[in-house]
């Protein structure tokens, strides 16, 4: 089974902690502690892939949010296979912020894989009605509401930037 760097990037208090524990222990954080630097998590993903048969070892490396756009001038960033670029529907400058990050990740890893996590779907009344910025609609990217506290789209998120990062290569 192959392995592959992911990157979590987004403002602080978006949910990629949340998210990514969500994802490999199934449980949410109860107490807000920010990342400090960066924290890594391995998960496994079965049954990815045009025929449906690779399996692939996620690295995640959740990240500090206070690092900005200036991520992508530190070491926390390199080598890394893709990117999942998270924002909270109730914090309008953060789903602003996800379109610059996008934009940076592709000029310093050109032809990675990133997809749009729309967290925290739980607390707005109906996801067809989100307001998202347009620079995200428009970016031909793919763009996942998801609810770590719900656990909505929580796997899914992950196994689609996995499956895009095999289709690419």
């Amino acid at each position: 089974m192959s392995a592959k760097k992911i990157l979590l990037l987004g403002e602080i208090g978006v949910g990629k902690t949340s998210l990514v524990r969500r994802l490999v222990l199934d449980e949410l954080p109860t107490d807000y502690r920010p990342t400090m630097g960066v924290d890594l998590y391995r998960y496994g993903v079965t049954g990815i892939g045009a025929e449906r048969r690779q399996n692939l070892d996620l690295v995640i490396w959740d990240i500090d949010g206070n690092y900005g756009q200036s991520i992508f001038r530190h070491v926390y960033s390199k080598g890394a296979s893709g990117a999942l670029i998270i924002g909270d529907l109730t914090r309008w400058p953060t789903l602003e912020l996800m379109i610059g990050l996008a934009h940076s990740f592709q000029d310093a890893m050109p032809g990675r894989q990133f997809s749009f996590v729309l967290n925290k779907v739980d607390l707005v009344p109906d996801e067809a009605t989100a307001d998202v910025p347009d620079g995200l609609k428009t970016a031909r990217q793919p763009f996942i509401f998801a609810s770590a506290k719900a656990g909505t789209n929580v796997g899914p998120a992950f196994e689609s930037i996995a499956d895009a990062i095999l289709r690419r290569e």
